[in-house]
């Protein structure tokens, strides 16, 4: 029954042009979903006339930026990608988040990048996780990827009709305004899939390209490589590793389609961000926190404008993250 109300809610809210839902949503679920999605119907807000920052920020969907330079962007300016491992044959309520700013930023004009990680998903991203992903054969992670690109189509893919509210005796008046959501100023979306790339690099290319210019010191030093090191079972080579695929994923598509900003849950802080170089020059980071990546940027991409952006994660009540491998997973 939670399932389905979850579902019928987060399907009628991906791309209304409000928050009354999703603010109840960042917190953990207290309420039933059908209160909220009520709550949401009785409250009306104009989108922000800044741009999709703002919008993010009014609706409670920036844990943190790289730069205050991302909430100046014009529509057009960016292009940003979110990115979904195919560890299961559908997205999870954990995932809503991700899609909904998404959504916003094609809303506002920026071109929105859906990855879905046939690559990465093989190798499982270790971040809030106590124990190692079960591992998955070729045909499920294809069979995943087929299924979670043709939901993410569906939700993102889709051009919003324009959204109305009306009261006794007033006129139907926008939800958003024209600066930020209408039809007219739509982004384009694409879906990529990183194993497009990763099948025709080998080890050594690797290890050249990436592995040099990564400092093992600063790898352990992330927290959840130091949680999972402390741990009974440790963490195998191929998990320690994915901070620098995830890396690799955005200088890849940096390099080859221009894409200029990645955004993620709070936990993808340490693979998203890096730190301050320079002239307090803030530099995107490919590969695990502090100087690693910025070491990589600085060696291959030697350009500005690349950014980061957090969301706040979708707790469950215990405090833990909604996930594709946890129980009590709320499907999409």
């Amino acid at each position: 029954m939670v399932a389905a109300m979850a579902a019928a809610a987060s399907s009628r809210a991906f791309l209304r042009p409000h928050g009354g839902l999703l603010l109840p949503l960042i917190r953990p679920l207290r309420r039933r979903l059908s209160t909220t999605a009520a709550s949401a119907s009785a409250s009306v807000s104009t989108a922000a006339p800044g741009g999709v920052v703002d919008v993010l920020r009014e609706r409670g969907l920036v844990e943190a930026t790289t730069s205050e330079a991302l909430a100046a962007a014009r529509p057009g300016e960016r292009k940003v990608y979110c990115g979904f491992d195919p560890t299961a044959e559908s997205l999870h309520l954990g995932n809503l988040l991700g899609l909904v700013a998404l959504s916003w930023f094609r809303r506002c004009g920026h071109t929105a990048v859906a990855l879905v990680g046939g690559a990465t998903g093989r190798v499982g991203d270790p971040s809030g996780k106590s124990a190692e992903r079960p591992e998955l054969d070729v045909a499920a992670v294809e069979a995943n990827s087929d299924a979670i690109k043709s939901l993410v189509a569906q939700i993102i893919g889709r051009v919003p009709e324009p959204a109305h509210h009306s009261q006794p005796g007033t006129d139907q008046q926008p939800l958003v305004n024209s600066a930020a959501g209408s039809s007219a100023n739509m982004g384009s979306f694409v879906i990529l899939d990183n194993y497009d790339w990763w099948k025709d690099i080998t080890l050594l290319d690797f290890l050249k390209e990436v592995g040099r210019f990564a400092r093992v010191g600063t790898m352990i030093a992330k927290e959840s490589v130091k949680k999972r090191l402390a741990s009974e079972d440790g963490m195998s080579y191929t998990e320690f590793t994915y901070q620098l695929l995830q890396g690799y994923d955005f200088l890849h598509m940096f390099k080859n389609m221009g894409v200029n900003v990645q955004i993620g849950g709070s936990d993808q802080w340490g693979n998203i961000t890096a730190g301050t170089q320079g002239r307090a020059q803030r530099v995107f980071m490919v590969a695990g926190p502090a100087t690693a990546g910025t070491e990589l940027i600085r060696k291959i991409l030697q350009v500005e404008g690349a950014h980061g952006l957090t969301f706040p994660l979708l707790l469950k009540s215990d405090g833990t993250k909604f996930g594709k491998t946890e129980d009590g997973a709320i499907w999409l």
